[in-house]
């Protein structure tokens, strides 16, 4: 029998990758805190407890301690107030931690408005199928009362374009589908903006119009809710899907071609 020839399992130290690079103390303290965020161990609003603790707790001393936490405040993940005795605070973020970089990537990609609203029409048709299919009548009622009241006084005000936006907004969130609902946040408020802009051109220029898109959205909005209080999750996803088809045609006639970093300028 002859030897085998075993090929090499790595190349040659040097000639490929990177080195293996050992974590900080402070980052694995950091990564033990954002786990008990994480897993709830520490909520919202709760403060760390004091250095002391923290330093015995994990043997460390102040300055690594003081590292770890500079990680998590620079998540956004705890909040520190210079000079104050507490200690840090717990805050849980909310989309608008990647909001914002997300809307800045778009500008730096030259997005649309016509970009945006391709993105949520595959996500909100399929987010009114998963709450029709798995939502509850809290969630149904909530929606309901922004189509009874919300969207009323909105449209005296003016303010219907945000109320609107905020209705697509929560009903994503209120699938259930955590996923849905970030990628829904982060193009929350491009929509909102986009959408209110247009809301009050037509408000100054055009007040049939504006009065018929109104109507017309809010009879949509009736009836998506009916389809939810009937677990029809097929008859949702279908009918917000031609309720996206007609808002995009609304709101987007002759401005397509807008850039995303012109309407958050």
């Amino acid at each position: 029998m002859t030897d085998q020839a075993w090929a090499p399992i790595f190349d040659a130290p040097g000639t490929t990758g990177r080195a293996i690079r050992t974590p900080k103390t402070a980052e694995l303290v950091a990564r033990k805190l954002r786990r008990m965020i994480v897993d709830g161990e520490l909520k919202d609003g709760d403060h760390l407890p004091h250095e002391a603790e923290l330093m015995e707790h994990f043997s460390v001393s102040r300055p690594t301690l003081r590292e770890a936490v500079r990680v998590l405040e620079a998540e956004r993940l705890v909040e520190v107030r210079r000079g104050s005795r507490s200690g840090a605070r717990v805050c849980v973020p909310g989309p608008e931690v990647v909001a914002r970089p997300a809307s800045l990537l778009l500008e730096l990609s030259g997005a649309t408005v016509a970009d945006v609203y391709i993105a949520r029409q595959a996500i909100e048709p399929t987010a009114a199928r998963l709450l029709a299919e798995t939502g509850t009548d809290e969630a149904f009622d909530e929606l309901e009362r922004i189509v009874d009241e919300a969207i009323p006084a909105s449209y005296e005000s003016g303010t219907f374009g945000q109320t609107a936006a905020r209705f697509h907004l929560r009903m994503v969130q209120l699938a259930g589908n955590a996923t849905l609902a970030l990628i829904a946040g982060m193009l929350h408020e491009i929509y909102e903006r986009h959408t209110t802009n247009v809301t009050q051109e037509r408000l100054s220029t055009d007040v049939e119009k504006y009065e018929a898109n109104y109507k017309l959205f809010v009879r949509s909005q009736r009836k998506l809710i009916k389809l939810l209080r009937a677990r029809d999750g097929s008859g949702a996803f279908t009918h917000w899907q031609k309720h996206m088809v007609v808002a995009e045609s609304l709101v987007l006639s002759g401005r397509e071609d807008t850039k995303v970093r012109d309407i958050l300028d």
